[in-house]
């Protein structure tokens, strides 16, 4: 079992800057990479950004060049550097572990709102 703890979601004005954190605690060693994901009032939660173990980086194109995801290993948790906020970012953002083993399965945070609004 791996469970995520999230923090630092709020609201902020259009072209502002949030930093999220994900703190990672349980069966770290099974856990083969993090990232996060958003939620907006479709429903739909899409990939935001991905880190995995080994360093490798991937992106959505809507936030590449605004976005930064980042790693500290000694405290087992993963960031989320959000700059020139939109409107459209404005979800609740997730926090994703996947563990690989037999089997493929994921872990997620309780969510924390980001509101872009003037």
């Amino acid at each position: 079992q791996v469970q995520l703890v999230e923090s630092g979601g709020g609201l902020v004005q259009p072209g502002g800057s949030l930093r999220l954190s994900c703190a990672a605690s349980g069966s770290i060693n099974s856990i083969h990479g993090m990232g996060w994901y958003r939620q907006g009032p479709e429903k739909q939660r899409d990939v935001v950004a991905a880190i995995t173990t080994s360093g490798r980086i991937s992106y959505a194109d809507s936030v590449k060049g605004r976005f930064t995801i980042s790693r500290d290993n000694a405290k087992n948790t993963v960031y989320l550097q959000m700059n020139n906020l939109k409107p459209e970012d404005t979800a609740v953002y997730y926090c994703n572990a996947r563990a690989i083993g037999t089997t493929q399965r994921d872990y997620w945070g309780q969510g924390t709102q980001v509101t872009v609004s003037s």
